[in-house]
């Protein structure tokens, strides 16, 4: 016979075998590197805000952005409907601090795959780690060209790289001498890390391909305090064109500098970096005037993806979308869409999965014609825009197919 006091306890425990069928699958977990701290702080401020935005895009019901998410109800249903947890590290700019960040994310926090790192130099120690112990890391920001030659499965670079990046900009050139703005010649100018030796040699190599003379490549130390020997330089070399590839610290110095000494060439081209750094434009904004340089971010027309993601990026942040913002948020999404058709954390499926990758124009939400990776992990199909500083903020100039206003030459900058 059943006593009374056995029905109670039995019935007791019903919900308790119960509970496992309704628990939520365990949050997907993935480290992110980037420097939070130090001269680069204010850009990956930003790209931080872009990696937080486009997790919550995945994690939560988002019916304006179909593209960008995996079922009504929020998260990877791939994954049993699980939500994407990720665990920030400040690496500062340090590569070997990045290289024990990685490791202590793979051992330590278990994650499940890596993304970052903004400068190159700790993208290169990062990957590195993330190889040796088989976990795939998307590359979203940095550009230098070894990242992605070394023979590594497990690394994948969504972004363009520097050998993209010179060949627009040689095209730039030529469209622009098709409208009668020729350049007699090109000075080069980068700061002297992976990032800048790499790129720089990139477009060193897509200058002298073509009729262009290159003036004067000067490379320099981005710590330094001093950089008016190099304002000096270009001023006796006086091209009609200086190509910058710098961080924000000594962007900010070069422009400053290049005032005080009354400098000014008919075009400087940035390569990004430090000139698209939110602290470039309140610090030498007024004296920049017309400065150009590359982005991946272009609002849009009213209705248009980057439109409704940028709807949903300001109130989140209280400003738009831009470069740094936008190529975070496209590794995000990309990540994101590997794990769900992968159906796994599991990293040889992820992996495979992420070599699988083949995003169509429709769903970027940069500039980038999709992704699709080659065999060294590199996007396949990068692409950027050129943009120019007019008062507050940088606009959209080119390619005139982006249906945008016309490249104003020279250059105003202090005059």
């Amino acid at each position: 016979m059943i006593s009374r006091r056995t029905l109670i306890a039995s019935a007791a425990a019903l919900p308790a075998l119960a509970a496992p069928s309704l628990r939520a699958a365990a949050p997907v977990k993935i480290g992110v590197l980037f420097p939070l701290t130090g001269s680069s702080a204010s850009a990956e401020g930003q790209g931080k805000a872009g990696r937080e935005v486009a997790i919550d895009v995945v994690n939560t019901p988002h019916p304006t952005l179909p593209e960008l998410t995996f079922s009504p109800n929020g998260g990877l249903p791939g994954l049993g409907g699980a939500t994407i947890e990720a665990i920030y590290v400040d690496h500062r700019g340090d590569p070997a601090m990045a290289q024990s960040l990685a490791q202590r994310l793979i051992t330590g926090d278990k994650v499940a795959a890596l993304l970052g790192s903004y400068q190159s130099s700790t993208a290169m120690t990062a990957t590195a780690v993330a190889e040796r112990y088989g976990v795939p890391f998307v590359v979203g920001d940095s550009v230098a060209n070894n990242i992605t030659e070394r023979g590594y499965k497990f690394t994948f670079r969504v972004t363009p790289i520097g050998a993209n990046f010179a060949a627009t900009y040689m095209r730039f050139l030529a469209a622009m001498a098709k409208d009668g703005k020729a350049v007699s010649s090109v000075a080069l100018v980068n700061e002297n890390t992976d990032y800048g030796t790499q790129v720089g040699n990139s477009i060193e190599a897509a200058i002298r391909a073509t009729k262009i003379p290159l003036a004067v490549r000067i490379s320099y130390n981005a710590n330094g305090a001093d950089v008016s020997a190099q304002v000096l330089q270009l001023k006796g070399a006086n091209p009609t064109l200086v190509i910058f590839i710098s961080y924000a610290s000594d962007a900010i110095l070069f422009m400053r500098t290049m005032k005080s000494l009354d400098y000014l060439p008919p075009m400087i081209l940035s390569d990004d970096a430090g000139f698209n750094d939110p602290a470039f434009i309140p610090a030498v904004g007024t004296i920049s005037q017309g400065v150009m340089s590359r982005s991946a971010w272009n609002l849009g027309p009213p209705g248009s993806l980057t439109a409704r993601i940028n709807e949903v990026f300001k109130p989140k942040v209280g400003r738009d979308i831009d470069d740094a913002s936008a190529r975070d948020l496209e590794a995000t999404f990309v990540l994101a869409d590997a794990l769900n058709r992968a159906g796994s954390t599991d990293p040889a499926k992820l992996q495979a999965a992420l070599q699988a990758t083949d995003l169509p124009q429709s769903k970027m939400v940069t500039g980038y014609d999709g992704v699709k990776f080659d065999a060294s992990g590199q996007n396949v199909l990068g692409a950027t825009y050129l943009t120019q500083l007019r008062g507050g903020g940088y606009v959209t100039v080119w390619p005139p197919a982006a249906g945008v206003p016309p490249v104003t030459w020279p250059m105003t900058g202090w005059k």
